[in-house]
């Protein structure tokens, strides 16, 4: 498939379609008519399936099994057996992964865990452009450690350049939130070890979207939600990553009974699970993890070098079509071009990107915009379809073209952009 050559034609967007391979999964989301969904980066489509699934947590599970269900229908194991699932669709192996509590607490209790194991470092590389939870987590830690830790950081062309022998733990999103821009896990955590330091990764922006290999690269730790890419629902569990050679010594300070070795011997005092158990906290959200669990089904039948393949093709295709059709609008593109370097969302910057956003929203196509100039469309192959990049170019183009977008309606700012 020669996408930097296809004809921009409706008619050749409608033959990519035909010949999908994927295209069989769209029909397993359930999407609204007459919309454009190019935000699955924030907020995934709900699967389906999943309202079957909370109906029968609800009126079977709990309302007629009621608390038989810990043991019945595995409420108790649902951390292990969810990561499992998700394991391979982010390079792990079994009993490495953890689907658990939200990213910001995965990121207190791994980061946590990476300093201890280096308790004679005391900086910790981060990415200060990229989503802030994770740099409030850590900024939050450092100060209730109280050890004199500090935060260095760096943008991606001097990262490398930030680690040295100061430094106890990276700390990075392998794809950035806002402009899509992939880091070099590998390198980085090659890098990361040279100088003896640990290497945690963010995986919010990338799993399910394209291949990630935590255990090739030789990650140390890594954390992820799977409310965007991987379709869990609002709110849906994350997980956490911890690499199989640390959970014998690895520790974690928030030691709520779940993750003690004998939760039901209600001892007084905590002594740690071993393994990766030990990560667990207090009681799980069953009903959002039983949800989250259809969509990673769904990922056990998908091929993730199609969906990199799909999301390649679908976002250098917006790309194209932007610049032919709305080139004249003064739009920017903060992604890279370089569709390797790119993950499945772009990124385009205009001086009045909000009220361009809300316009789009009124007719159809839902992205979002993050401040200050940021409109961001995520696409997410295995719904995505391609005469959706044409329609969303098409419509982008009316609203600009009409200065429909220039409505006073569209310029007030909502809570959530």
């Amino acid at each position: 498939m020669q996408i930097d050559t296809l004809p921009l034609t409706a008619e050749a967007f409608a033959a990519l379609d035909v010949a999908d391979p994927l295209r069989a999964f769209r029909d397993e989301f359930a999407l609204p008519e007459g919309v454009i969904y190019l935000d699955g980066n924030s907020l995934g489509a709900a699967p389906k399936a999943a309202l079957a699934r909370a109906q029968q947590v609800v009126s079977r599970e709990w309302a007629t099994d009621l608390i038989k269900s810990w043991n019945t229908a595995g409420w108790f194991d649902l951390p292990e057996r969810l990561g499992d699932k998700l394991a391979p669709v982010i390079g792990a192996g079994a009993g490495e992964v953890l689907v658990t509590d939200a990213t910001g607490l995965n990121v207190f209790k791994v980061l946590a865990a990476a300093l201890a194991l280096r308790p004679d470092r005391k900086v910790i590389v981060m990415e200060g452009s990229n989503f802030p939870t994770d740099n409030y987590m850590a900024q939050g830690l450092v100060e209730f450690l109280g050890q004199g830790h500090q935060i260095r950081f760096a943008e991606k062309d001097d990262i490398l350049a930030a680690i040295d022998q100061d430094v106890a733990a990276v700390c990075l999103t392998h794809v950035h939130y806002k402009t899509g821009h992939i880091l070099d896990m590998q390198g980085i955590t090659a890098a990361a070890h040279q100088a003896g330091a640990l290497a945690i990764w963010d995986l919010c922006h990338s799993a399910g979207a394209m291949p990630v290999d935590l255990n090739g690269a030789r990650a140390d730790f890594a954390v992820g939600c799977s409310y965007k890419y991987l379709n869990g629902g609002p709110g849906g569990p994350a997980f956490l990553f911890v690499a199989r050679r640390h959970q014998g010594e690895a520790r974690q300070p928030l030691t709520g009974w779940w993750g003690h070795k004998a939760p039901f011997a209600f001892s007084r005092d905590y002594a740690p699970a071993p393994g990766l158990a030990r990560f667990r906290t207090g009681t799980q959200p069953i009903l959002s993890m039983a949800i989250a669990e259809v969509g990673l089904d769904i990922f056990a039948r998908a091929d993730m070098a199609l969906i990199r393949q799909k999301s390649q093709a679908l976002t250098s295709l917006f790309i194209r079509l932007v610049d032919e059709r709305c080139g004249s609008f003064d739009f920017g593109l903060a992604s890279p071009r370089d569709a390797d370097a790119r993950g499945s969302q772009v990124a385009l910057t205009h001086a009045t990107g909000y009220p361009i956003m809300k316009a789009l929203i009124a007719h159809g196509v839902i992205g979002d915009f993050r401040a200050p100039d940021i409109l961001r469309f995520g696409f997410t192959p295995l719904y995505t379809s391609y005469m959706d990049v044409w329609n969303a170019a098409e419509t982008l183009y009316r609203i600009m073209a009409s200065d429909e977008w220039k409505k006073s309606v569209y310029s007030a700012v909502d809570a959530v952009t």
